[in-house]
C-alpha cells in the first residue's frame, strides 16, 4: 500500500486551476520577466551607455528609485529627473572648455607631470599676516591707504642719546653744531649772492640719519597699528653709531649697538610678520662702514649689514654696494633745504636764467696714493684748457670748504666733472646738480647703479658718461668730447637736471613741500613699493628663486615688469676686482678708510 503524498498532486492543481497546471503559469511569468529585464539591460548598455549625459541621468534615476543619497561632491538638482533620451534622438554635442582641452594636451605630452598633479593634495588658500596691510590700498577713500608707516619706539640709546653726546660723533669734527635745526646745521650767510634768501644751511654730508629721522616724525601716514603698515621704520642712527668707534676701538665695541638692536627687534611681534623683510633703516654713511668681512681687529667698520637678521632689512645709505641686495643708495644732503614749494620753484628759475661762461669745471684734490685714480689727469686737462674752471682742494685750500665758493663755480659751468671720490660716490655730484650743472661721470658706480630711485635710468638724459679707461689709457680730451655735444642737447640735459632738483634735496624737516616730492618722499615711496611687491609675490608664489645677489646692480636697472638679467655693458666695471683675485668688499673697505682721511682734511 503506497503512502499518500502530502503535497497536492498535478491532478488536484488542474482541477482547481481550470485545467492548466500551476507550474506552467509560473514558468511563463518568469520567462516574460526575464525578457523584460533583458530588453532593459540591452537598451542601457547598447544605447544609453554611449551618451555621457544619459549615463549620468540613468544613474541619478536609479538612485532616485532606490532612494539612495547622492555621493559627496556630486551635483544635486531640484528639477525633476527626466527619462533617458531615446536612441533615435541624438543629444547635442558636448563642448569642452578650452582650459580643459589644454590641460588634456599637456597631460598627454607630459604624463609624469600629470600623474604628480593628480596625486598632489588640493591647494588651500594660505593666510598671511600682512594681508590686512595690503587691503588698505584698496580703500580709495583713505588717502593713506597702502602708505602707512609703523615706527619702532626704540630705547634712546639707539638714537637720542647719541645726539646728547654729539661731541663724540666724530674724531675729526665737533658734530654738535651740525645737529642744530633738526640736523640741517647752522644757517648760511649769503655775502656773495650765491644762495636764495631762505633754506640754506651748513649741512654736514654725514647727517642723513637725523635729517631722515626728523622728516619721518612729520610723515602724514604714521600709524600705531603695525598690522596695516606698508613698511616698518627703525630709527637707529647707524651712521652716528659707527662714526664714534671707527678709530681706536675694537670690533666688540664697533658691533655692540648693532647686535643689541637686532636682539631688540627680533623680540618684537612686528618682526615675526616677515622676519624683518618689511623693516628699513637709514645710515648717512657709505655701505663699506658696515661690511666688515672678518673678526680681525685691523679690519674696517662694523658687521651690521652682514648680520643674518640685518640681511632681511633694507638699509638706506649714501653709497650702496653693487654686489649686495640689502642696501639702497639715497642722495647725500646738500646745503639747500626748502620749507615750501615756492622756494624750489624760485631756485629752479634762477638756475635756468644764469649765464655759464665755463664749459666745464672741477673741484677736488689728486689721489697720489691711488694708482687707479684719474683725478690727476682731470686736473691736468682742466689746467691746460681755456674753458675749464679749476678749484684745487689740496694743501688745505679753504675755498674748497666754502659752500658759497663751490656753488658759485658750479653755477657758472655747463658741465661739472665728477670722478670717483675715495669710494665710488661724492657729495659734490648733488651740489653740482643743485646748481643746474650737468654732471660728467667716469664710473657707473658713482651714480647710475646707486641712485636708481632718484635719478632716471636713462642716464643720457641728465649726464655725460666718459669711461675712466678713455682718460687713463687713451688720454681722451674732455674738452673735445663736451664740445661735440649739440647745443640743443645740452639745453635739454640742463633742463632735465634742473627738474631733478626736488628729488635730490631734503626739505626742511620742520615743514613739508606741498606738491613736490623731495629725496625723503621718493625714498619712502620706493621702500613701500619694494615691500608691497615682495608681499604680493609671496602670496602668488612667484618669488625669484634664481636671484643672484652678486648681480644686484643689474636688477636695480631693470624696467618695470622685467625679471631676467643678462650680460651688460658695465660688467667690466664691476667684475675687475674678482678677476684680479681680490674681493670687491675688501678693496672698498680700503676706500672707506681713505674717505676718513678726506674727512680729516675737511674735503671729500
Amino acid at each position: 500500500m503506497r503512502r499518500r503524498s502530502v503535497l497536492p498532486s498535478h491532478h488536484d492543481d488542474m482541477e482547481k486551476g481550470g485545467g492548466k497546471p500551476a507550474s506552467s503559469r509560473l514558468c511563463f511569468l518568469a520567462t516574460l520577466c526575464a525578457m523584460f529585464w533583458v530588453l532593459i539591460f540591452y537598451f542601457h548598455f547598447a544605447v544609453v551607455s554611449n551618451e555621457p549625459d544619459a549615463q549620468a541621468g540613468g544613474v541619478r534615476i536609479a538612485r532616485a528609485r532606490l532612494q539612495l543619497p547622492e555621493p559627496d561632491g556630486a551635483a544635486r538638482h531640484d528639477m525633476p529627473l527626466e527619462p533617458p533620451a531615446r536612441a533615435s534622438e541624438r543629444p547635442p554635442p558636448v563642448t569642452r572648455p578650452k582650459e580643459e582641452e589644454e590641460e588634456e594636451e599637456e597631460k598627454e605630452e607630459n604624463p609624469a607631470a600629470a600623474a604628480r598633479q593628480e596625486e598632489a593634495p588640493p591647494k588651500v588658500a594660505a593666510s598671511y599676516p600682512f594681508e590686512r596691510a595690503l587691503k588698505t590700498a584698496e580703500n580709495k577713500s583713505d588717502p593713506c591707504g597702502g602708505r602707512y608707516i609703523y615706527v619702532h619706539e626704540l630705547p634712546p640709546r639707539f638714537n637720542e642719546d647719541m645726539l646728547r653726546d654729539c661731541e663724540k660723533l666724530s674724531v675729526w669734527t665737533n658734530m654738535c653744531r651740525f645737529m642744530n635745526n633738526d640736523g640741517l646745521g647752522p644757517p648760511l650767510s649769503d655775502e656773495e649772492g650765491v644762495f636764495s634768501s631762505t633754506g640754506w644751511y651748513g649741512t654736514n654730508q654725514f647727517s642723513v640719519d637725523v635729517i631722515f629721522g626728523n622728516r619721518m616724525k612729520q610723515y602724514e601716514c604714521l600709524t600705531k597699528d603695525s598690522s596695516i603698515a606698508a613698511a616698518v621704520f627703525v630709527p637707529f642712527y647707524a651712521g652716528f653709531d659707527i662714526a664714534r668707534y671707527l678709530w681706536g676701538h675694537n670690533i666688540s665695541t664697533r658691533d655692540a649697538a648693532s647686535l643689541d638692536l637686532v636682539d631688540w627687534l627680533m623680540k618684537k611681534p612686528e618682526w615675526n610678520v616677515m622676519g624683518g623683510r618689511d623693516h628699513f633703516l637709514v645710515a648717512g654713511r657709505i655701505t663699506w662702514d658696515f661690511r666688515r668681512l672678518t673678526e680681525e681687529e685691523s679690519d674696517w667698520g662694523s658687521k651690521l649689514l652682514f648680520l643674518p637678521a640685518a640681511k632681511n632689512m633694507s638699509m638706506l645709505v649714501v653709497e650702496s654696494s653693487p654686489w649686495n641686495s640689502n642696501d639702497f643708495g639715497i642722495p647725500y644732503p646738500t646745503y639747500f633745504h626748502p620749507a615750501k614749494d615756492a622756494d624750489v620753484f624760485l631756485w629752479q628759475d634762477r638756475m635756468r636764467s644764469l649765464e655759464r661762461p665755463w664749459l666745464f669745471s672741477f673741484a677736488g684734490a689728486p689721489r697720489p696714493g691711488d694708482p687707479m685714480s684719474i683725478r690727476e689727469q682731470l686736473i691736468d686737462q682742466c689746467r691746460s684748457s681755456s674753458v675749464c674752471k679749476l678749484l684745487e682742494c689740496d694743501l688745505g685750500e679753504s675755498k674748497c670748504h666754502s659752500p658759497s665758493t663751490i656753488m658759485k663755480m658750479f653755477q657758472s659751468s655747463l658741465f661739472c666733472l665728477q670722478p670717483q671720490g675715495d669710494s665710488y660716490t661724492r657729495r659734490s655730484a648733488f651740489d653740482s646738480m643743485l646748481a643746474g650743472c650737468i654732471p660728467v661721470f667716469f664710473h657707473p658706480g658713482s651714480a647710475y647703479v646707486q641712485y636708481t630711485w632718484h635719478l632716471p635710468k636713462n642716464y643720457t638724459r641728465y649726464s655725460v658718461f666718459i669711461p675712466e679707461d678713455d682718460i687713463r689709457t687713451r688720454n681722451a680730451s674732455i674738452e673735445e668730447r663736451l664740445k661735440s655735444i649739440h647745443p640743443d642737447v645740452v639745453k635739454n640735459m640742463r633742463e632735465e637736471v634742473i627738474n631733478l632738483i626736488p628729488r635730490v634735496i631734503y626739505a626742511d624737516p620742520r615743514s613739508k613741500l606741498e606738491t613736490l616730492k623731495d629725496a625723503f618722499d621718493v625714498s619712502i615711496e620706493a621702500i613701500i613699493n619694494k615691500v608691497t611687491k615682495l608681499r604680493r609675490d609671496i602670496m602668488a608664489g612667484r618669488e625669484d628663486k634664481d636671484f643672484i645677489e652678486e648681480n644686484s646692480w643689474k636688477y636695480s636697472l631693470l624696467e618695470d615688469g622685467q625679471r631676467t638679467i643678462g650680460p651688460h655693458q658695465w660688467d667690466p666695471f664691476f667684475s675687475k676686482p674678482k678677476e684680479k683675485g681680490g674681493d670687491p668688499n675688501s678693496s672698498s673697505a680700503e676706500a672707506a678708510k681713505n674717505s676718513w682721511k678726506s674727512e680729516q682734511r675737511g674735503q671729500n
